[in-house]
């Protein structure tokens, strides 16, 4: 049995993808250990299929994490037997690079984004600059990655002439459930917009709420947390618009489904923040399509190749709230736009799934033992 070491800088308990990453080995015949690190505030890890490790580090941010991060790494991957390293983004990757030099075995690199083009490092320049050069060390020497987008792949293989497949981070295959009453929203008659995820800059929302002043028998709901959580409520609060507009908090991805599903519409209205954003496929996205509800998304190639593709939705046109409310208006209220998406949605749900990406994924593994 192949054993296999993926690590993350992150503390593991939310990292959906690598999860599934982790998951689909350990089914299919690896024996795998996932590393990432312990924070002073990380919830105990559930129980796992596959062994999981957290380093615990002195440093939490900044520079000096980094470093540390990486050499405890390297520490700790030097000292275990693996048949094959799996570093997850440019930060875990330094360590992995050098473990898989020391002991011979074949790296395989999982970009999880941009990484050099991430909303914290614009107008770092130095920051950037020095994670540009690792990424120019050692990206053209990788010979197994995937990425979670084309446009990524593409980018990278442009720029460094390094081959990256797509392994796109989809939910799970569910067939369309009835939701259990006791999960069921109160329901009042009005319609529901839903956003889903972090509630950080970049994303739309203080759009979306402006946009609520102008559109009626709707109600937006938005779960999950971020930066900008309190700014969001105070701007809600200061346009008298707490009847319209709800703030759910964080809630688990298991109970996150039975509210999607009795969304009407999702948003996923990213701003062109740079390459990252513009590149991005947020997993939201495909939470709504495999829940079956019709989406508008913001006018970024990959968003809009997913909508256009499947029919399943409309594209942003402008994020002015007069003109986001219309658009509203028409996505929730247009009887033959909506029939056209709905009949569309279930052969998307099939096809937009881990289940297919998940071959993908497998085949890297074959070619790197």
């Amino acid at each position: 049995m192949k054993k296999v070491i993926l690590s993350v800088t992150n503390d593991l308990v939310t990292d959906n993808r690598v999860h599934k990453v982790a998951l689909s080995l350990q089914q299919h015949g690896y024996q795998v250990m996932l590393v990432g690190r312990k924070l002073p505030k990380s919830m105990p890890m559930d129980l796992r299929p596959y062994n999981t490790w957290r380093l615990k580090l002195f440093f939490k941010k900044g520079p000096l994490f980094y470093a540390e991060y990486n050499m405890r790494l390297l520490s700790f991957l030097l000292a275990r037997k693996a048949d094959i390293f799996v570093a997850n983004d440019l930060d875990s990757l330094p360590a992995n690079f050098l473990a898989a030099k020391i002991k011979k075995k074949p790296l395989v690199y999982d970009s999880h984004e941009l990484f050099t083009e991430v909303p914290e490092l614009i107008g770092r320049h130095r920051t950037k600059a020095i994670w540009e050069r690792i990424e120019r060390l050692l990206l053209p020497r990788i010979n197994y990655a995937y990425t979670v987008s084309q446009s990524i792949a593409d980018f990278y293989q442009e720029r460094y002439k390094t081959t990256f497949l797509v392994v796109r981070n989809l939910p799970h295959h569910e067939e369309l459930m009835l939701v259990p009453h006791e999960k069921e929203l109160a329901n009042d008659g009005r319609k529901i917009v839903l956003y889903q995820g972090a509630l950080n800059l970049g994303r739309g929302l203080e759009y979306a709420i402006k946009a609520m002043q102008y559109i009626d028998n709707t109600r937006l709901l938005i779960a999950g947390d971020g930066d900008i959580t309190m700014a969001l409520k105070q701007l809600t609060a200061d346009l008298q618009l707490a009847d319209r507009v709800t703030f759910l908090g964080k809630i688990p991805l298991a109970e996150m489904k039975y509210i999607t599903a009795q969304a009407d519409l999702g948003l996923s209205i990213e701003e062109d923040m740079g390459l990252n954003y513009r590149f991005a496929l947020p997993n939201k996205l495909f939470d709504y399509i495999q829940q079956q509800v019709p989406v508008l998304v913001s006018n970024l190639p990959e968003m809009k190749r997913v909508v256009t593709n499947y029919g399943v939705g409309a594209i942003l046109k402008d994020h002015e709230p007069h003109q986001l409310a219309q658009q509203l208006q028409e996505a929730l209220f247009d009887r033959d736009l909506r029939e056209k998406w709905i009949e569309n949605l279930p052969q998307a749900a099939r096809e937009l799934c881990w289940e297919e990406e998940e071959k993908v994924l497998l085949s890297v593994f074959q070619k790197a033992h």
